[in-house]
Parts: structure tokens; C-alpha cells; sequence
């Protein structure tokens, strides 16, 4: 992604004294597309003009001061937007900066982070799926946090409150922790905590995560357990992805494991054709039991290093229901 500095330097007496320490840094993603979509078990279809696709449109700001010895002070500001309507947000709940909203510190032994983040669990579902963030068009997303696809995870892609850790790399392994505290009278109880490795070593990448999440919103509160497993392989002619995620909503007793494979080929240095499939098998009471497969084809083609077009087809079936197709093509510029 592109950044383009506008602005170096702090106020002091002299406004004309510029610290090169210190820097800001303005950078999004602007995207909208168009589908016809009809999801398994869904009366009818329709047709949208989204603000996102292969990913939710954006916008921030983020700042690096060296403390010397290593050390410096970081923040982040990040805003979800709606380009094909222009207002804030992915939804109208979002607040200004609903992607990230943070101040830290990175030291020669990890980066802590303090305010509203992106869950690490999300990070590597992106990490883990040819599709990347898209809760439109991902196999693995759309089954996990997509409400038509009757989502498995609990909880939002982005958590507030937390105060976060991450390692430094130690041979190709990094460590983080996330923990989010509730922030409302009375429900101490209800936090959030995520624990993560990573690892990387050339053309391999291992994520794993487990995460608890409570939620206060219903009564009683909810409650669910996640752990994700997963790895990517870059054999240069083919990047091969594969996932297994089990969720256990404790006080529903309801549960679910998702299988995803995927498929990144480069056609030509400029384009790729991506492919995921997902299944996720879902256990409830009263006979409610499910199983749903969702599988993605697309062709993704860069008309510069920070301008792409796609065409996007999704097939899904949920069981015991006709099944669904989505078809969409959309455009994304990086700045």
C-alpha cells in the first residue's frame, strides 16, 4: 500500500524547526462494486452497488515519533467509509474511526498497543484466504461475520478498549495477546481475550489463534470460544491456502467447524485468478444442526500498483435449501 507523507515535523517556538523523528501519514483504499447476489435459503436476490468488495473502503492517519534507542511512539486513526453513498462508516452504529483508534509504543521487544483494534483472529483470516478482508466475496469471511450467511463468530471484526502486546519476531515466530475490557458499568465480567502465534519462514506462513468473546448487548450475556489453525504456502506458479476454524457459543450451545481451502495463480505479472471453497458444519439444539458450502472464483487484474478490477462468482448452499450464486465486478485505488 502507498503512503504519502503530509506532514513532518511537530510545532515548537520556531514552527520553521522541522524533527525529522517525528512523522504523519495519510493512506486508505477507496472501492465500490457492483453484484447480483442471492444467497442460499433467501426468498429472492438483489442487485447492489456496494462501497467495498474485495475490501471495505477506508481512510487513516498514523504517526511515528523516535524516542531514540529503539524505542518510539506510534498512533493510529482509521475511518470506514460508504463511497457509493458517501457517509461514515460500514454501517450507521460505526463511529468515526471504527477500524482502529489507538496510541502505542514499539521497543526492541514488540509493539503495545492501546484503544480500539482489529481483531487479530480477522487478521488471520485474511491472512489465510486468497479473498483477503472481503465480507463480500471470501468464503471464509462471509461464513464467519456476514449475517445472510448466518455468521459463526460472535463479536465484530474490531474490538474497543483493548490493550494489546506483540513480540518481536524470534525465528520467524511472533506472540500477541488482545484484551479488551468491557467499558460498561457493571459488566466487569464481560471482556474479550485473544492469544496468537505466528510464523514465517520464506514461502510458509502458520497462523493460530484462540479468542474468548462476551458479549453484554443480550440477556443473558453470550459467550464464545474461537481457535483458528491455518497456512500458506507460496510456490511461486501457485499460492495454496488452508484453514480450520471451530467456534462453541457456550451459553447457546450452539457450534460450528469451518474447513476452507484457496487458490491464488498468477496469469500474468499483473492479474490472478483466486479460488476458495468453505464448509462449515454447525451443531444447535431442537434439530437445528447445518451444514453450508460457499465457493469463490475470480479474476483479479492491476492496472497500476495501486488501481485493480475484478470479477467476482460465488456459489452457496446451505443445506436442505436451493442453493444461491452471486456475481459481481468491482474496482479498488490505494492512496
Amino acid at each position: 500500500m502507498a503512503l504519502i507523507p503530509i506532514w513532518t515535523g511537530v510545532v515548537h517556538a520556531q514552527p520553521s524547526s522541522a524533527d525529522p523523528s517525528a512523522s504523519i501519514q495519510l493512506y486508505g483504499l477507496v472501492g465500490t462494486y457492483v453484484a447480483q447476489s442471492k444467497v442460499s435459503g433467501s426468498s429472492q436476490g438483489s442487485v447492489v452497488l456496494g462501497g467495498g468488495g474485495l475490501t471495505t473502503s477506508f481512510w487513516g492517519l498514523r504517526g511515528k515519533e523516535d524516542l531514540g534507542g529503539g524505542y518510539a511512539a506510534i498512533f493510529t486513526l482509521e475511518s470506514f467509509f460508504r463511497p457509493n453513498t458517501g457517509q461514515l462508516g460500514r454501517n450507521t452504529t460505526d463511529g468515526l474511526f471504527a477500524r482502529n483508534a489507538y496510541v502505542g509504543m514499539t521497543t526492541p521487544y514488540g509493539v503495545f498497543r492501546f484503544g480500539e483494534q482489529t481483531t487479530r483472529t480477522y487478521l488471520n483470516q485474511i491472512l489465510l484466504n486468497p479473498f483477503g478482508s472481503s465480507v463480500v466475496f471470501s468464503p471464509l469471511v462471509v461464513q464467519s461475520y456476514t449475517a445472510a450467511y448466518n455468521n459463526t463468530v460472535v463479536g465484530d471484526t474490531v474490538w474497543s478498549n483493548v490493550a494489546s502486546s506483540e513480540s518481536a519476531p524470534f525465528v520467524g515466530v511472533t506472540g500477541t495477546v488482545q484484551y479488551g475490557v468491557s467499558g460498561t458499568p457493571g459488566s466487569q465480567g464481560n471482556d474479550n481475550l485473544g492469544l496468537h502465534l505466528n510464523y514465517e519462514n520464506g514461502p510458509l506462513q502458520i497462523a493460530l489463534s484462540a479468542q474468548r468473546v462476551r458479549v453484554a448487548v443480550n440477556a443473558p450475556a453470550v459467550q464464545q470460544y474461537l481457535y483458528l489453525a491455518g497456512a500458506t504456502y507460496n510456490a511461486n506458479f501457485a499460492k495454496v491456502y488452508a484453514a480450520i476454524q471451530t467456534t462453541n457459543t457456550t451459553t447457546t450451545r450452539v457450534g460450528s467447524r469451518t474447513y476452507e481451502l484457496g487458490l491464488s495463480i498468477p496469469v500474468t505479472l499483473t492479474s490472478s485468478v483466486l479460488a476458495e471453497w468453505a464448509m462449515t458444519k454447525r451443531s444447535a439444539p431442537k434439530n437445528q444442526n447445518s451444514i453450508r458450502n460457499t465457493a469463490s472464483v475470480g479474476y483479479d487484474y492491476y492496472l497500476s500498483k495501486r488501481t485493480d478490477v475484478y470479477a467476482v462468482y460465488s456459489y452457496d448452499k446451505l443445506s436442505a435449501k436451493p442453493s444461491g450464486s452471486t456475481y459481481g465486478a468491482g474496482i479498488r485505488h490505494t492512496f
